[in-house]
């Protein structure tokens, strides 16, 4: 009996990207730089990081699917922060961008990992990026390493 499982060691030459909303920046802005602070840290040089910024969450899955196409990325990396309002847009961007991550993982056979914040206050939004929560960033990158390298492995 096999057992498989992935390390935090990224496959040699292997190229990360990560799409990050420009909507609620001071958020996102932290969560860009944990995700890149992570990458580095595992051995994945700035050269082989592209980050692309779109509007917002709701714009991420579309990006995602063209970079997936093109093939040049082990995983994808979304960061965004969508933030509960007085209207049910929230849950249309949230559960809309969600969708659309997980359709293109499956689509492409390409790790896309959802590092969109839905929370209900900015605090909450906060406390996951460099907060008392962590930075979801920096987990959704190491989370994309150990990805890549499990695939590497797989038959």
């Amino acid at each position: 009996m096999a057992h498989y499982e992935g390390d935090l060691r990224a496959p040699e030459g292997a190229r990360f990207a990560i799409i990050a909303s420009r909507w609620n920046a001071r958020i996102t802005d932290v969560l860009v730089a944990g995700a890149r602070q992570s990458l580095d840290g595992n051995g994945v040089g700035a050269d082989a990081i592209d980050v692309i910024r779109v509007p917002g969450a709701w714009e991420i899955p579309l990006v995602a699917a063209r970079l997936a196409k093109a093939g040049q990325y082990v995983a994808i990396i979304a960061l965004g922060c969508v933030i509960r309002g007085d209207t049910r847009h929230y849950e249309h961007v949230a559960d809309g961008c969600a969708q659309g991550l997980m359709r293109v993982q499956l689509d492409y056979a390409l790790p896309v990992l959802n590092g969109v914040l839905a929370v209900e206050r900015i605090e909450d939004a906060e406390a996951r990026a460099g907060g008392s929560h962590g930075n979801k960033g920096e987990e959704v990158a190491l989370a994309a390493v150990e990805m890549a390298q499990l695939l590497e492995q797989l038959p």
